[in-house]
């Protein structure tokens, strides 16, 4: 059965964006990693900056839903 909270990467962040011709490139940060939820599915807040973290908040939440 698979876990009701998981770890994503959380959606990049736009770090600065230039034009070459007639298309726009962006320059793109990872924003770290979010927990989702399947049950409802939706991100968690806060985001995470390291996998770990994440984990170990993922874990506390699985562990409290069991």
């Amino acid at each position: 059965m698979q876990p009701r909270f998981v770890i994503v990467p959380a959606v990049p962040i736009e770090k600065e964006s230039f034009r070459m011709g007639s298309r726009y490139y962006a320059a793109t940060v990872c924003g770290g990693f979010d927990i989702y939820d399947n049950q409802a599915k939706e991100r968690l807040k806060p985001s995470y900056p390291s996998r770990t973290a994440a984990q170990l908040q993922c874990q506390r939440l699985n562990e409290e839903v069991e």
